[in-house]
């Protein structure tokens, strides 16, 4: 079969330069003038400003008769500290791209400029309006970028029938790919528990109403809501990420305070868990004559791939990778990601492309190592395979009859 020529070297330089200068959530100004002019320099009809940074660009194709896809990259780098030692190494303290959101920007830069070729050539007959959405903030949680952009009119101003996303993922070789149609991505909540006391002298607890009493019962109850309210076939995980009580260690507190990263990958789970962990703070803590207060803070929801849209891109992913290498029913991640917004208004998927294992230091290949950590760097050899996906996704729904 026949492959695009993709301009790899283009799309390496492009990555490179947005690694070297990685730019957080909402603040991806260089980032969105590099796409910006890159898509007006290439016939596209282009928005900026949206969810502050977003950009948008949009191609029609023929008379437009076709259908409206989607596709989208992210931005956004995080407030880590890079250790690679590459030679395009982020030059701004504290701040990199380490989920490889310069690879997918550069990815789906790459494949825009040649769908801008196939749109000016004289001989193509594809009908249909392709809408690139570089978004901005995925990494910041809560209401990330996705959700903005579509607050502020991403699918009243650009309607599509269909959407799609892609992420890298160390650990799986190069040049495979995986997903799965339905619930394949966790939501993502944060809750804070404050259990309120009565704070006194340690020698004399009698005068006090200790509340590291039902904060200790509670970090062992809140394991029996996945083991026991759950069906043992769902997904749920609970997870206490920050405990503070007191001050030293001759006084019993006032106040205890913990916060705990809730998933779920099914909403009907989330649900179970939201309420049951509101009905267990409060009954525990009334048992030792405390007061519980929960703040619930909703993040991202579950990322829900469409069957039929599933099924295109497996198709189309099997002609690009080969089918052996291709998962079309890969297990779930317990990870989350703010393009379920998205998926909530149109039908799409989100697949996953294989990094292999890269992660270095000074320089040199230290082996493998996960997202979100100072040595990873995304696979440069993924982006002929990425880019090749989304012409071939294009190609499918603009020429098929």
């Amino acid at each position: 079969m026949s492959f695009f020529e993709l301009d790899l070297q283009a799309m390496m330089e492009w990555r490179h330069t947005i690694h070297r200068n990685p730019e957080l959530g909402f603040e991806e100004r260089d980032t969105s003038r590099l796409i910006s002019e890159c898509l007006d320099s290439w016939g596209y009809e282009v928005t900026t400003g949206i969810a502050v940074t977003g950009v948008i660009g949009r191609l029609v194709f023929g008379s437009g008769e076709g259908p409206t896809v989607g596709l989208r990259a992210d931005m956004d780098a995080l407030p880590l500290k890079e250790e690679t030692g590459l030679p395009w190494q982020s030059r701004v303290m504290g701040k990199m791209h380490g989920c490889g959101h310069d690879g997918h920007t550069a990815i789906l830069l790459g494949a825009a400029k040649l769908l801008s070729e196939i749109h000016a050539s004289d001989n193509h007959s594809w009908q249909g309006t392709l809408v690139v959405i570089f978004q901005p903030a995925e990494e910041v949680g809560g209401g990330g970028g996705a959700q903005r952009m579509i607050d502020e009119g991403l699918f009243d101003d650009f309607p599509c029938d269909a959407i799609f996303a892609l992420h890298n993922f160390p650990g799986i070789p190069v040049g495979q790919c995986e997903f799965k149609r339905g619930p394949f991505m966790c939501s993502s909540d944060k809750v804070t528990i404050r259990i309120t006391g009565k704070g006194g002298h340690a020698g004399l607890p009698h005068l006090a109403v200790d509340p590291t009493q039902p904060l200790g019962a509670l970090i062992l109850g809140l394991q029996s809501l996945v083991s026991r309210n759950l069906n043992p076939l769902h997904t749920g995980l609970i997870s206490i990420g920050r405990i503070r009580a007191g001050e030293t260690y001759n006084i019993i507190p006032e106040l205890c305070e913990m916060e705990l990263s809730v998933r779920a990958l099914q909403p009907e789970v989330r649900e179970i868990l939201r309420n049951r962990i509101h009905t267990l703070a409060d009954q525990i803590a009334l048992s030792y004559n405390c007061q519980a207060h929960v703040v619930y803070e909703t993040g991202y929801p579950v990322l829900i791939n469409s069957d039929k849209e599933a099924a295109v891109i497996g198709e189309v992913a099997q002609s690009v990778f080969g089918a052996e290498n291709v998962d079309i029913d890969a297990s779930p991640l317990t990870g989350s990601e703010d393009f379920a917004y998205m998926l909530q208004h149109v039908p799409g998927c989100y697949v996953l492309i294989g990094n292999g294992d890269n992660g270095y230091t000074g320089g040199e290949r230290a082996g493998p190592c996960s997202v979100h950590n100072p040595h990873y760097d995304f696979n440069d050899e993924c982006m002929n395979g990425g880019g090749q996906l989304w012409l071939k996704l294009i190609e499918h729904y603009f020429t098929r009859n």
